[in-house]
């Protein structure tokens, strides 16, 4: 029986069920498709010369899906990195776009008797230590914006935007969908992160003021988003990072390395690294879904080890001296 809806209703599934973010639904569907039109070549079921990329996808079969053995998921995987040069990242997330196609297909639509996705061997990705400002390149990228020569009312704007994510790590999605209601008692506020998943903002006096003064200017529109553009309007990711893009060029940072997301890794290696938060906190705060997540912020505390290790009361003990003695 032809299931021309299978992945379709897998993305719809992700997206209603799971709150997943449209472009993660892009992701899933391009990743899925590059799948299931390599099995159908492999499989034979697509005439000579045929283009890859015209090989539908609209007719797949549970029947299809369920003939795809751990084999054929290995080739696949060597079908990614020769033919489409694609390094172990990004064949470890379309693998594990296939997963979850089977999980769902499997377990919670009960189409297919067998997954041969359990198991397989994913492909090894090494863990990169985050890229984030130090100390006095955060002050400096503040104090930029602080002596920018733009209008006062996007300048206390620009800093407060600037001030929340160095101080919060909040997600750019996040900080743009802030509005006015979302702030509670002047010292909270509530994002939705990742999935839809709602959590609260604790905001310290760096950022209670820098709010406090952007308000001050703010225009009195009916609009409830916190930041506005020229035009009045919420202020879009893209002009966000336009804006922040602009001031750490002015501040001497080089734009190819740092990033709006890299002011996220930043805050969250100050919070961890001067702050003592232990990773169960720092989750929490970022909204991590896994704590594996969290722990590549760990990496600060080597210099904190190596205080401990050289503070210890014989480390400057020498053996010869001692016995000379």
């Amino acid at each position: 029986m032809i299931s021309s809806n299978l992945i379709d209703d897998f993305l719809d599934y992700q997206k209603s069920t799971k709150g997943l973010s449209d472009n993660t639904i892009k992701e899933y569907y391009y990743d899925l498709r590059i799948f299931v039109r390599f099995v159908k070549k492999r499989k034979g079921l697509i005439e000579d010369g045929t283009d890859f990329e015209d090989i539908i996808i609209e007719d797949i079969t549970p029947e299809l899906l369920e003939s795809v053995t751990k084999q054929d998921i290995y080739a696949y995987n060597a079908f990614l990195e020769k033919e489409r040069k694609i390094g172990n990242r990004g064949k470890f997330r379309k693998l594990s776009s296939i997963r979850s196609f089977y999980n769902y297909l499997f377990t919670k639509i009960d189409v297919i008797d067998k997954n041969p996705v359990v198991d397989i061997d994913m492909p090894k990705i090494e863990k990169t230590l985050p890229v984030y400002l130090t100390l006095e390149q955060s002050k400096n990228l503040l104090k930029t914006i602080e002596n920018s020569k733009s209008k006062p009312i996007y300048k206390k704007r620009d800093y407060a935007i600037a001030t929340l994510f160095l101080n919060c790590g909040m997600r750019l999605s996040e900080l743009s969908g802030i509005n006015l209601s979302h702030i509670e008692n002047g010292n909270t506020l509530t994002v939705v992160g990742k999935g839809n998943k709602e959590r609260t903002i604790y905001l310290n006096e760096a950022c209670i003021r820098a709010i406090d003064d952007y308000l001050k200017l703010r225009p009195q529109v009916k609009d409830d988003a916190l930041f506005l553009s020229m035009r009045e309007n919420r202020m879009s990711n893209r002009s966000i990072q336009h804006m922040i893009e602009k001031h750490m060029k002015n501040s001497g940072l080089d734009t190819t390395k740092y990033s709006v997301h890299k002011l996220r890794h930043t805050a969250a290696t100050l919070m961890y690294e001067y702050g003592n938060a232990d990773i169960r906190s720092l989750q929490e705060i970022l909204g991590h879904e896994s704590v594996n997540t969290t722990e590549i912020y760990t990496h600060v505390n080597k210099k904190s080890l190596r205080k401990m290790v050289e503070s210890n009361p014989l480390s400057n003990l020498n053996a010869s001296e001692e016995e000379e003695e």
